[in-house]
């Protein structure tokens, strides 16, 4: 896997571990006013990139059949989403003041372990699962799906086919009378995928930006992302999110990271990418429980409060992933696997 990847991935879970600290600041320290210091939502928009990126990577050339690919990406996302789902739920039932935006209820637990948008019964505003931060898993999922399905197509015809299927996907749901599904479903988010899968085609093509503009568009990139995230609400995400973290991969992957030396935490970090991101929200309520019950001041001062969750989300989250593939070994190269 190539080196930049990881790294990106990283950035990207630990802007999302960043967002969602800095949320929790006021229940710890209602005298914060933390809005002006929300950011890092838009670490979910690289993932998607990314998520289209490799899959088109790890499949070009290759006889993968819709089952074996299916496969992999289940053996991959589903172990620990549903033990985390199933524990969330677990905790809404005995414990309910723990998680403060999930309450137990069946079909919404179902719906959950089956990857379904269903309306939160905490929030009916918001289509969240139990563990809240799975909605981006419920598009990975429906992306893997689709992507499975145009397996079969010839490789010559399989991105005009994904763009044309996704687009009439988005066309149809505007058509079709309103529901959770179709809302969800309609979100031009999901074009992310399609714009990664791009990218990847480029890549294979050596169809990339010239070394000194690659690192000028990442800075510009990563500039935009910071800007647009204050500047345009997530209903606009698509384009004013979407379009810079396009960027900030495109800049990535042209990149020769092979001559430069590797950063072996911020590598392993992204190898461990998967699991923070599914486990952070269990290690901030954790943190929030705590800094609330024991009375030191200094845990509750917005710069320490905000790095402990960092730290130990990314330590949770280590841990997490040494637990679950403890033969697994970080790859490093300057070429994908294989």
């Amino acid at each position: 896997m190539l080196v930049q990847l990881q790294y990106l991935r990283a950035v990207a879970a630990l802007m999302v571990v960043y967002f969602h600290s800095v949320l929790q600041l006021e229940k710890v320290n209602p005298a914060v006013n933390a809005t002006p210091f929300v950011y890092g939502e838009t670490g979910v928009d690289i993932f998607f990139v990314l998520s289209g990126f490799v899959m088109w990577l790890t499949t070009s050339g290759r006889k993968t059949t819709p089952v074996d690919f299916a496969r992999k990406r289940i053996r991959r996302i589903v172990p620990l989403y549903w033990l985390a789902t199933l524990f969330s739920a677990i905790v809404a039932l005995v414990a309910p003041s723990i998680l403060k935006s999930t309450v137990f209820d069946l079909p919404h637990l179902l719906a959950s372990l089956l990857f379904l948008p269903w309306a939160n019964p905490a929030d009916p505003t918001t289509t969240t699962p139990v563990v809240v931060p799975g909605w981006t898993l419920n598009y990975e999922m429906f992306f893997y799906f689709v992507f499975a399905l145009l397996l079969p197509t010839r490789e010559a015809y399989r991105l005009p086919a994904m763009f044309a299927t996704f687009l009439a996907i988005i066309a149809l749901c505007h058509i079709l009378p309103a529901t959770t599904a179709t809302a969800f479903y309609g979100e031009p988010i999901i074009l992310e995928f399609v714009a990664g899968a791009v990218l990847g085609w480029l890549y294979l093509q050596k169809a990339l930006l010239p070394q000194r503009w690659a690192w000028v568009l990442l800075a510009v990139g990563f500039a935009f992302l910071l800007i647009n995230e204050y500047l345009v609400r997530p209903e606009g995400r698509f384009y004013a999110w979407g379009i810079p973290a396009i960027f900030i991969v495109y800049s990535a992957i042209s990149i020769d990271f092979s001559k430069l030396p590797v950063i072996g935490w911020l590598n392993y970090l992204g190898d461990a990418s998967y699991e923070i991101y599914i486990t952070h929200a269990f290690t901030l309520a954790f943190l929030r429980t705590v800094v609330n019950r024991i009375p030191i001041g200094l845990l509750q001062q917005p710069v320490v409060f905000v790095m402990l969750c960092l730290v130990l989300s990314s330590i949770v989250g280590a841990i997490i992933h040494e637990i679950l593939t403890p033969r697994r070994k970080m790859r490093v190269a300057s070429r994908p696997a294989g």
